[in-house]
């Protein structure tokens, strides 16, 4: 992240102050600060922490290196500085850290002020406006302000004690200046969490000091004992205790570094920008909006209505990338893990595996099921099995369409669901197996040790199965089907195009459909068209066989709700404009 994260103080002679800053250097480090870098010459050993390559010196300097770089340094005059290090982190000679990011190649740089002067000017205002009139109230907390000139800034003011200040307390601020505002502004939740965890340790170190301070010696008691005694005179330059005083930590700005550098990197990696080229596409679409669905339940949950939810009705999923595991599923540690990896070899890979498995015939069958919205229930002991072939399958449909119940253990009517997983000892009604409506799909044991040519290094985890599928309406072989059908199944059969490049075949293919499905839409919903103009217009589209036509009727419930209220909108807007003339 193209940032700067700084530490402020507000100090009582000099006013604000910033302490210790880390940025981000895409570029090699500036003139002369790694030339004397020498590993192994009287400097900490390197280290690693998420992936950065940790080390405390930039370069060793003599004196005089060290004072032209100060009199060229566009920071603060020594004379502004207090006495004590209260307005500085880094002694005189220090040379700051610097960490390396070996999978970027970018350097995070700490020191006390940038190097370079608009850097300074621009950190060195937003710390003067962080400890002065952008503070929230009660002067401590989170706030966001700047402009396009100087950047724009996220600060976090707070106070640490300190039983030789008035008042008691101190007041800092921690900063990060970058010139998106966007990126800022979207990244708030997450540096809140994480710098109110720095501010929080700072305190808690800090308060541990004070408690002892006040216990050794109370200073209430003494100063009032001194009421008046000119308070310049009584503070006798405490003033300007530094940070590791108060907080008792020699290895404080060492820890910063690491601390802001780890931020820098994780608030960079956490937000990416992808270019979209041309309008979203209606998967894109849908599965925006069950997401904002989704948050919108989440904010409304009440404990209450889960209660009353009857346990006996399995959730539907809809969607494709709705009904993977969540992540935080996917990070909590499984003990069985052998089992659970050995089980998962006993899955679908790709439409191609599963053809090669089911046969060709088979296959055929199951796919123009799936494409025509007729109910798909496959009965299996195996869980990961089914969601593997639910999984594989819902990939020809649009995710507006797909709707799944991976695995229950009682018959789930049509319309709940397109996807039916169910146990093997689960009744199906007799009408639904003659329906020509439904396809059913029945694991059993296999009854020899090889069913069909290995052609997958995984395939033998499927030899101990038998696939049988069945239906009320048989597809015969020489049926036609739907054009989308016979333009997959010939990507499947050429073996000279990859798994991948099938994948991108089908997300090309469903396009192209939904196209013609909008036009479809628009026609008849919208304009309300006769249908001898609908049949005209198949027949533009290249769709008007009866399967082809089915195929429209059913993937246009997929439509997303943006873009049929873009389509009314557009109808009404004529009539609008007409009134007001």
């Amino acid at each position: 992240m193209n940032a700067i994260v700084a530490l402020c103080h507000f100090c009582e002679l000099h006013g604000p102050r910033t302490l210790f800053c880390t940025e981000v250097l895409h570029s090699p480090l500036p003139q002369g600060a790694g030339s004397g870098d020498i590993p192994g010459q009287n400097e900490p050993a390197e280290e690693e922490e998420g992936g950065i390559q940790m080390s405390s010196r930039i370069r060793s300097h003599s004196p005089a290196e060290g004072a032209s770089a100060d009199s060229s340094s566009p920071g603060p005059k020594k004379s502004d500085m207090c006495e004590a290090s209260g307005c500085r982190s880094l002694a005189g000679g220090h040379p700051g850290y610097v960490s390396h990011d070996k999978e970027t190649s970018i350097k995070y740089v700490s020191h006390q002020h940038p190097n370079h002067p608009q850097l300074f000017s621009i950190v060195r205002q937003a710390c003067v406006r962080s400890l002065s009139c952008e503070v929230c109230p009660g002067r401590e907390g989170p706030i966001f302000f700047g402009d396009e000139q100087h950047g724009f800034v996220f600060s976090h003011t707070f106070f640490i004690k300190d039983s030789l200040a008035r008042g008691f307390q101190r007041w800092y601020s921690i900063i990060t200046i970058m010139m998106d505002r966007i990126y800022l502004i979207n990244s708030w939740p997450f540096l809140l969490g994480k710098i109110r965890g720095i501010i929080d340790e700072l305190q808690g170190k800090a308060l541990k000091v004070f408690e002892a301070e006040q216990f050794g010696c109370p200073q209430r008691a003494q100063r009032m004992n001194t009421a008046f005694t000119p308070f310049l005179h009584q503070r006798n330059g405490n003033a300007a205790r530094s940070l590791t005083s108060l907080t008792n930590d020699e290895n404080l700005w060492a820890c910063l570094h690491t601390s802001f550098a780890w931020l820098l990197k994780a608030c960079g990696s956490r937000l990416t920008e992808k270019l979209l080229e041309g309008a979203p596409t209606e998967d894109t679409l849908v599965q925006m909006e069950k997401l904002a669905d989704l948050k919108e339940e989440s904010e409304g949950w009440d404990g209450s209505e889960e209660e009353e939810k009857p346990s006996s009705q399995p959730d539907v999923v809809e969607g494709q990338e709705l009904s993977k595991s969540s992540p935080e599923t996917s990070l909590m540690p499984d003990c069985n893990s052998w089992n659970v990896a050995h089980r998962r070899l006993s899955v679908f890979r790709s439409l191609r595996h599963m053809r090669q498995v089911l046969g060709a015939s088979a296959f055929r069958m199951l796919a123009w099921h799936v494409l025509m919205g007729n109910q798909v229930i496959w009965k299996a002991q195996d869980m990961d099995l089914v969601q593997s072939a639910f999984d594989v399958l819902r990939t020809m449909l649009p995710i507006g369409c797909v709707r799944i119940i991976p695995y229950s253990d009682q018959y789930e009517e049509a319309y709940r669901c397109n996807f039916l997983g169910l146990s093997p000892h689960v009744q199906i009604p007799p009408h639904i197996l003659s329906s020509e409506f439904a396809v059913l799909v029945e694991v059993r044991a296999a009854t020899r040790s090889s069913l069909y040519p290995t052609l997958f290094d995984d395939e033998q985890s499927l030899n101990k199965y038998e696939f049988v599928v069945t239906s009320g309406s048989p597809v015969a072989a020489d049926r036609v089907g739907p054009t989308i059908l016979n333009k997959i199944e010939a990507a499947l059969t050429n073996q000279n195009l990859s798994v991948d490049v099938v994948d991108q075949c089908l997300v090309c293919l469903k396009e192209e459909w939904m196209n013609k499905v909008k036009v479809l839409f628009k026609f008849t919903k919208v304009d309300s068209r006769p249908k001898e103009d609908t049949q005209k217009l198949l027949s533009i589209l290249g769709a008007a066989e009866e399967d082809n036509v089915k195929l429209l009727k059913f993937w246009m419930t997929g439509l997303s709700k943006t873009y049929k209220s873009h389509l009314m909108s557009t109808v009404r807007s004529p009539t609008s404009s007409e009134s007001r003339n």
